[in-house]
């Protein structure tokens, strides 16, 4: 099993720079280079309007580390599907859950037995709301490349393209059992580009941590932060009613330039459309294959949004932040939308002001319902099982009867959902990806806290062993720096 080395971070990533350079050599499609028929120059012209013809430009170029075949008995599993099982059994098989069970589970001859009792399994933490690498430690100007703060719609921007891979925050969030993060452009503006879906691995490269196969999101904001930081410059937007109008213009634009490519696809006469970048990512969002997240704290205007989404067709996946989300919370359920929330951050702004603690709680409690705990935060990340833990005590106090193995779900396979990897991870069940965490005690307990963490079988993590708890030059010497806010941001 490669071990991750208490060293240089250089050090720590040559494993995984062979790795990436390992698989470079089989992305590059290959295939019959000669002359095609029309149609088939139809389809690659198509680049960017069609997912069959437009392989990632960026592809993943992720391999798992290697894993071991193993069994973890005796903790206490929550599967993050509603079950709770004391002294259970995970058995991981080729990188994969192969077996979820009780004592009596059985263990595969040749697999590890990993002892877990007294202590907890849970799926791996999934943050869907982070800037780790585009607001990266140490914090500085030099180094803020979340907020591409430009033009109120920069919707031809992508997230992976600022991703610094060296990030030390990276390691901190393995350490806090986080396995999957979403990684988004800031908030400054109304259409802020597309995010990317990372696993929390050593890399050298984005694309060595990049999810494969996983969606593309689109950041978009609503509220004070386009107005604020566009307005105070005598542009627009500088109200709400500028921000809408700025969404309806842009999908308009979006709607014109994709039946554009349909039409040409459809009849093949004449040039194509020329590409353009900004478009093509909103034509994504109108034919469903790119997600919407959207910052937006107020419960009216996550109204307006879903209004908007009804004008043009398409649908948000998620509101980030969401601190009204509880007024909604039926409407959500009904229209199948996630609201991503902490539990104690409000009143830090206007918009913020009407937050409480039972928020995610409430949202959680019509039936169909997707209540999701994120961080937006370098720090945050690395506890997210606490801030979970706290709006399941909110929820509690005000009279609701959640159980701990249903709460878990708010940090892992709620959190799939929100990112369209459910099919892959974020619940213990056989042929999903194995992304384990062993807590050393309950994961709600403020005293827990992530002994072993493997991501596809593989172990990146272990507190007891020096060699799988990476440390990066970038910490060495400055101790605080791992840890300090990202500048730049615009929460």
């Amino acid at each position: 099993m490669m071990s991750i080395r208490r060293a240089s971070l250089r050090a720590l990533l040559l494993g995984a720079a062979a790795l990436s350079l390992t698989a470079c050599a089989t992305t590059d499609g290959g295939g019959d280079q000669s002359a095609s028929t029309s149609s088939n120059d139809r389809e690659a012209l198509a680049t960017g309007m069609d997912s069959a013809a437009n392989p990632d430009p960026y592809p993943s170029t992720y391999r798992p580390l290697p894993a071991e075949d193993m069994a973890i008995v005796g903790g206490t599993v929550f599967t993050a599907t509603g079950q709770r099982i004391e002294n259970g059994v995970v058995v991981v098989t080729g990188g994969r859950i192969a077996a979820v069970g009780g004592a009596s589970t059985p263990v595969p001859a040749g697999h590890r037995v990993v002892d877990a009792r007294g202590r907890f399994v849970t799926p791996g933490v999934i943050d869907t709301h982070s800037h780790l690498g585009v607001y990266p430690s140490p914090g500085v100007q030099g180094m803020s490349d979340g907020n591409e703060a430009t033009s109120p719609n920069t919707a031809q921007v992508w997230a992976e393209h600022s991703v610094w891979p060296q990030d030390p925050g990276f390691n901190r969030a393995r350490e806090g059992g986080v396995t999957t993060l979403q990684i988004l452009p800031g908030s400054a503006n109304l259409i802020g580009g597309r995010s990317v879906t990372v696993r929390n691995v050593p890399s050298v490269t984005m694309q060595g941590m990049k999810f494969p196969g996983a969606p593309y999101g689109v950041k978009m904001a609503c509220g004070e932060n386009p107005s604020r930081v566009y307005g105070g410059r005598n542009q627009t937007p500088a109200t709400g009613m500028g921000n809408m109008a700025g969404y309806r213009a842009a999908f308009i634009a979006a709607r014109d330039y994709k039946a554009k490519w349909d039409e040409w696809r459809e009849t093949g006469e004449g040039s194509p459309p020329t590409r353009n970048l900004q478009n093509e990512t909103l034509a994504g969002v109108l034919d469903g294959s790119i997600l919407v997240q959207n910052h937006c704290y107020r419960a009216d205007e996550m109204a307006l949004m879903l209004d908007l989404a009804d004008e043009f067709g398409f649908r948000i996946t998620a509101f980030h932040h969401a601190s009204e989300a509880y007024k909604l919370a039926p409407r959500l359920a009904r229209e199948g939308v996630c609201a991503l929330t902490w539990t104690g951050w409000w009143g830090f702004k206007m918009e913020s002001l009407d937050g409480i603690e039972e928020n995610a709680a409430l949202v959680d409690a019509p039936e169909g319902s997707c209540a999701v705990i994120h961080s937006d935060d370098a720090i945050l990340t690395q506890r997210l099982n606490q801030e979970a833990a706290a709006a399941l005590s909110a929820g509690r106090r005000a009279g609701m009867n959640i159980s701990e193995e249903h709460a878990i779900s708010w940090i892992t396979s709620n959190a799939a959902r929100a990112l369209g990897i459910a099919d892959q991870t974020g619940s213990l069940e056989p042929g999903k990806r194995a992304d384990v965490v062993i807590w050393s005690h309950n994961p709600f307990s403020i005293y827990a806290r992530a002994d072993q963490v493997f991501i596809d079988g593989a172990l990146t993590f272990d507190r007891s062993d020096p060699r799988y708890q990476p440390a990066s030059d970038f910490e060495l010497g400055q101790p605080g720096y791992g840890l300090a806010p990202a500048a730049g941001g615009t929460r």
